[in-house]
């Protein structure tokens, strides 16, 4: 007879991590990502493997996001998929196979609109209204980039420019322009005035 595993072994700390990443979740999208996959698979009648292959991560990444053993979804697109695929089935899930597979195509398709990286602004691209950065700031500091493309996606159909604004904020941007990998706040020197 083997002796009973202390509370604090190793599947007590991982069902504390479990814990901590599934109340990350919630807070980062609303729900613990396993909640919204079980809820799109049963409502479409598909798999996880198919859900995966409709968002554009592989089955792997999608158990682990919805086992909770990862917290975040790192690709902006794919949260943005997501997002699109339960807004469109919120209000009345697709019947009979052909329609399931017609919104998943659809769903898998959809791309984001991003901005040039020349710096010329994009169809539908708005200067911000604070100035450079103040607004994309403002919104970054009280959502993450990823949240903030989730909410252009659920945006886009009613409100484009709104969403184009959120879109833009995500990534950095200050009047239309991406922002350059690797530049940042630049240190200037004080003068000895």
């Amino acid at each position: 007879m083997q002796p009973a595993p202390a509370p604090d072994g190793p599947a007590a700390a991982e069902r504390r991590r479990v814990a901590l990443n599934r109340h990350r979740q919630r807070e980062l999208y609303g729900c613990p990502l396993g909640d919204r996959v079980r809820r799109l698979t049963t409502v479409l009648g598909i798999t996880q493997a198919r859900l995966a292959r409709t968002l554009g991560v592989s089955p792997a990444m999608l158990s682990q996001l919805a086992s909770a053993r990862r917290v975040k979804i790192g690709d902006p697109a794919v949260l943005a998929r997501l997002q699109l695929l339960d807004q469109r089935c919120a209000p009345v899930a697709p019947h009979g196979r052909a329609a399931v597979e017609a919104l998943l195509d659809e769903v898998g398709r959809a791309r984001l609109q991003w901005t040039a990286r020349d710096g010329e602004a994009a169809r539908g691209a708005h200067p911000d209204p604070a100035g450079p950065g103040r607004a994309g700031a403002a919104l970054r500091s009280v959502a993450p980039p990823a949240r903030l493309v989730a909410a252009a996606a659920a945006l886009t159909p009613g409100f484009p420019e709104l969403a184009e604004v959120l879109r833009q904020a995500a990534r950095g941007a200050g009047a239309g322009a991406a922002p350059v990998p690797g530049s940042g706040p630049r240190r200037v020197p004080r003068r000895p005035w």
